[in-house]
């Protein structure tokens, strides 16, 4: 099974080239594609997962469906057969993990909301009993649940690091009323995707989203609650420990190689790849509840 890492697609316009996704100028719309490329600590790995593209653009579609209501967003549509007739030659390459949505003007903030423990976070606390500024209690461990989920932005780098910022930072960035809005709305999707998520025994200890203006509206752009851009934790059977199934997983192989996060990025072992994929896709299943479209 071979893993999509780059496109050949001749005659659309480059809007920007990022990590994982490649997207496409279509005038007043962009088209979003998913490759199956992974990154960490801020490099792409040589080695990709097959159907990764797939499985993020499809669980994306899911919660901007879902979380409409909560906060509107830029999805159009991730069906070709809705895309302008000039794609449909490529319909091959952009089937199940392509977007068509409308064209916004980003602001440039992560947006993370924490409901646990971990990560940066838990780095940040053992430090200083802080996370982006916010005092926390003394002598919580790693992986504690919050008494309520807290929202810790950081800068937006399309290359390198982002950097943890405090709200007033981002208040002083972006402005009062727009940090209060963007606060609302990502605690808001957070406690009710949470509040799906465990139905289905699934945990989403952390994510991050962003944001854009359509006109003068505020809208979410970009992905939602895919395994690249949250933490996830289950239990895959009774008695069982709580597993991953999101990015943490190669991050943890990563982090066991010794590799200095300086140098070319490792190729990842076979295994690793299979079992990053598998841990995707049973993300996907537990939340959409049904095998995905290409495996039907």
């Amino acid at each position: 099974m071979q893993a999509l890492t780059s496109f050949e697609v001749e005659g659309l316009d480059v809007f920007a080239k990022g990590k994982v996704r490649d997207v496409y100028d279509l005038g007043d719309t962009l088209l979003i594609v998913a490759s199956d490329r992974i990154s960490a600590f801020d490099h792409v790995l040589p080695t990709g997962i097959p159907d990764k593209g797939k499985i993020l653009t499809g669980v994306s579609a899911f919660w901007f469906e879902k979380l409409r209501g909560v906060c509107p967003n830029h999805m159009i549509s991730v069906d070709p057969s809705a895309f302008p007739v000039s794609l449909e030659k490529f319909a091959g390459i952009f089937r199940h993990r392509s977007m068509l949505v409308h064209k916004a003007e980003r602001i440039d903030i992560e947006c993370i909301v924490r409901g646990f423990l971990a990560g940066s976070a838990w780095k940040e606390y053992e430090k200083s009993g802080k996370v982006a500024g916010i005092v926390l209690p003394a002598g919580l461990k790693r992986g504690a649940r919050l008494d309520m989920p807290i929202f810790t932005p950081s800068t937006k780098a399309d290359d390198g690091h982002d950097i943890n910022i405090t709200v007033g930072k981002m208040r002083s960035l972006v402005g009062t009323k727009l940090t209060d809005a963007i606060i609302q709305k990502s605690l808001s999707l957070f406690k009710e995707a949470s509040r799906f998520a465990a139905e289905r025994d699934v945990t989403i200890v952390d994510t991050k989203f962003e944001f854009g203006h359509l006109g003068d509206q505020l809208i979410l752009i970009d992905e939602i609650f895919t395994p690249d851009s949250s933490r996830f934790w289950m239990e895959p059977g009774p008695g069982s420990k709580s597993i991953n199934v999101d990015k943490q997983f190669i991050r943890d192989f990563l982090e066991s190689t010794g590799w200095d996060k300086d140098s070319e990025a490792p190729q990842l072992p076979g295994e690793v790849v299979t079992e990053c994929r598998r841990r995707y896709l049973l993300l996907y299943e537990k939340l959409i509840g049904e095998r995905p479209p290409w495996e039907a």
